[in-house]
C-alpha cells in the first residue's frame, strides 16, 4: 500500500520510520510546510539514510499523487484540508482528532470521504488509545462497571517542541496566561471523544454531565528546562481533567498531568513511587487497575532524541492502515474497525 506522511514533526519522523519497516506498506510522498525542507530526501530530513522520496511544500502536487493512505500529522487538524486529502481518493490515518466524532465535527470530512469512496480513522496514543480503547478492551473483563479512567504521567521536559511548550502549553508564563491559553481547548477537542465513547459503548446514562478542568502548579525556585528556566511563580505543572458524571457519581476520567520534573514545585505534585506511566483503570466485578511503562524515555536527554510516547502515537496510526484501507468508506473508529497489531520485525518475518 502506497502512503504519503504529511508533516514532518515528532509524529510525522516516527510514522515514516514505521512506514518504512513495515512489510506491507511503501513511502511514496511526503508534505512539509517548511520551504526549506521542500525537495529535500524524506531520510534526510528525519536524520537517516536517503530513502528515494523528496518532500514537497506543494500542497496540490502531494494531493495529486497517486497513493491508499496519507498519515496526516500536522500540529491542528484542518477539517477542509483532510477533506481535500480523501476527495483525492486517499483514506487517511491522523492522531489529531476524529475519534469518536459528534455529528457536526464528521459531516464534511464523513461526505468526503463518502464521495470518494476511502475511509478516515483517528487513533493514536493520548488521545486516541489510552483513554478510550486501554478502558474499553480492561471493561470486557468486568460486569457492572461503575466507572473507567485513562491517565498519564509525563515529564514534559522530555517533549522536544519547544515552541509548543512555551507558547501552546503556556509553561514558564503565568497561571493567568496558562488559565487563559488555548491548550484547554485544544486538547478539548480529542478528550471529551474518549469520554464519548466509553460513555455510549458501556452503555452509561445519556445525560452524563462532562465537566473539564485545569490546574497549575509554580516553580518556588528556579527550574532549568529544554526551554530555559522556568522562574519562581510561574507555570512548571499542569493537570487536564475531564471527567463524566451521572448525579453524584463520576463514571469516566480521563487526565493528563504534566510536570516539569518535580522537584520545586507548588502544589508539591510529584509522579510518585511508580514515576512516569499511564494507567487504566476499571471499577466493577471484578475492577482492574493497570499501569503501563515504556512509553516515557529514562531520562529527558534520552527523550529529546526520540520520545517513546510519541513514536508510539505514530506506530498506532501507521499500524492501523491496512485495516482503514479494507475498510467501507467513511469515519471509521475502532468500534468499527477489527483488532489492529503490528507486524513482525523484518529480521523475524
Amino acid at each position: 500500500m502506497r502512503v504519503i506522511q504529511w508533516a514532518t514533526g515528532g509524529v510525522g519522523r516516527a510514522a515514516i520510520e514505521a512506514v518504512v519497516k513495515h512489510p506491507e506498506l511503501e513511502l511514496v510522498g511526503c508534505w512539509v510546510h517548511s520551504a526549506a525542507k521542500d525537495g529535500v530526501d524524506v531520510g534526510t530530513i528525519i536524520g537517516g539514510p536517503e530513502l528515494g522520496v523528496a518532500a514537497s511544500s506543494d500542497r496540490e502536487a502531494v494531493l495529486a499523487m497517486e497513493a491508499d493512505a496519507v498519515v496526516y500529522a500536522p500540529l491542528v487538524p484542518d477539517p477542509e484540508e483532510v477533506a481535500a486529502i480523501l476527495r483525492s481518493g486517499k483514506n487517511v490515518v491522523t492522531p489529531v482528532g476524529w475519534f469518536y466524532p459528534h455529528q457536526r465535527d464528521r459531516a464534511v470530512v464523513e461526505a468526503a470521504a463518502l464521495e470518494a469512496g476511502v475511509s478516515l480513522h483517528g487513533t493514536g496514543l493520548n488521545p486516541g488509545g489510552i483513554t478510550e480503547l486501554h478502558p474499553l478492551v480492561f471493561s470486557a473483563l468486568s460486569s457492572a462497571v461503575t466507572y473507567v479512567r485513562g491517565e498519564e504521567f509525563s515529564d514534559i521536559r522530555t517533549y522536544d517542541a519547544p515552541d509548543v511548550v512555551r507558547h501552546i502549553m503556556m509553561f514558564g508564563g503565568t497561571p493567568e496566561e496558562a488559565s487563559g491559553g488555548p491548550m484547554l481547548g485544544l486538547l478539548s477537542g480529542g478528550f471529551k471523544q474518549s469520554v464519548r465513547m466509553c460513555l455510549d459503548v458501556l452503555g452509561f446514562s445519556p445525560d452524563a454531565e462532562i465537566r473539564t478542568s485545569q490546574e497549575v502548579a509554580v516553580a518556588t525556585a528556579p527550574i532549568d528546562s529544554p526551554i530555559g528556566t522556568i522562574e519562581p511563580g510561574r507555570v512548571a505543572g499542569q493537570r487536564f481533567c475531564w471527567e463524566a458524571w451521572v448525579g453524584e457519581t463520576c463514571v469516566v476520567r480521563v487526565a493528563v498531568n504534566w510536570l516539569m520534573g518535580e522537584e520545586h514545585l507548588d502544589p508539591p505534585w510529584t509522579f510518585g513511587p511508580e514515576g512516569e506511566r499511564f494507567e487504566v483503570e476499571v471499577q466493577g466485578d471484578p475492577p482492574a487497575f493497570v499501569t503501563i511503562k515504556g512509553w516515557q524515555p529514562e531520562t529527558v536527554e534520552e527523550g529529546l532524541l526520540r520520545n517513546p510516547g510519541i513514536v508510539a502515537t505514530a506506530v498506532h496510526c501507521v499500524n492501523s492502515i491496512p485495516y482503514v484501507v479494507a475498510a467501507p468508506p467513511g469515519v471509521q473508529t475502532y468500534l468499527d474497525l477489527p483488532l489492529v497489531a503490528g507486524r513482525a520485525h523484518p529480521d523475524l518475518a
